[in-house]
């Protein structure tokens, strides 16, 4: 397994740990008996962090159908989650922005990952105009219907089926078939970085954290994030 699968599976051994030696069920914490007992083989292999160039996100876009564009530039452009991306509805696109207030993961239907998660994300005018495209083209579910659905228009597309039979395929005819969702998050990250965009309305947009005096006593306008992803667009045009 990836490294980062049994770093967390290590964590979870921990926390299950810590709860048994609450309830008395073990004397000690093996994590902290002496010398490391729970860790990460170095044989472990370590993640691949890649990202697109802008080059790269140029083609993508070129081979895309317009589903598929609109999903790879709400995350590439805009720096949604996947299950954020899945998890809107018609109603909650407003101009300019996407209210952030659900996430769709395998079908599940929850709230954002984190209170940070909850926001308006910006979005380019070249994504306002894929999404008119796209409003206009696939069935009007209303307000609460949701932005992508699946074919009985009762639930959200599957982002996993949406990935392996279009997304990839389609990738692929320009050799991006390496590209993932994260990919294309980190992708947004690193090419804001590269414009030299404040890391804070990255972290905005994107619904991360840098630390506690930025994210809770500093606060971004949509406004200014959408100057940022509007420069981003711009880049990869």
């Amino acid at each position: 397994m990836a490294y980062t699968t049994v770093d967390h599976l290590r964590w979870d051994l921990k926390q299950i740990f810590d709860f048994a030696v609450v309830k008395g069920i073990v004397p000690r914490n093996p994590v902290y008996s002496g010398r490391l007992l729970l860790f990460v083989p170095k044989g472990c292999p370590e993640p691949k962090r890649l990202v697109m160039s802008a080059d790269d996100v140029k083609h993508g876009i070129s081979a895309l159908g317009l589903r598929e564009r609109l999903v790879f530039k709400l995350v590439v452009l805009a720096g949604m989650r996947v299950s954020e991306v899945f998890g809107l509805r018609r109603g909650r696109i407003c101009g300019d922005y996407a209210d952030i207030l659900e996430r769709v993961c395998r079908r599940d239907v929850d709230e954002p990952k984190t209170k940070k998660s909850k926001r308006q994300a910006a979005l380019s005018s070249e994504v306002q105009e894929d999404l008119r495209l796209w409003l206009e083209a696939c069935p009007d579910t209303g307000v609460n219907g949701w932005l992508f659905p699946s074919e009985n228009l009762k639930t959200a597309t599957g982002s996993d089926n949406l990935m392996s039979r279009h997304l990839r395929p389609q990738l692929k005819t320009v050799g991006l078939e390496w590209v993932c969702y994260r990919v294309m998050r980190r992708t947004h990250s690193s090419l804001m970085n590269a414009q030299g965009i404040d890391p804070k309305l990255v972290a905005d947009q994107q619904g991360h954290g840098l630390d506690v005096n930025q994210n809770v006593y500093t606060m971004t306008s949509v406004e200014s994030r959408l100057e940022a992803v509007e420069a981003l667009s711009e880049l990869v045009n």
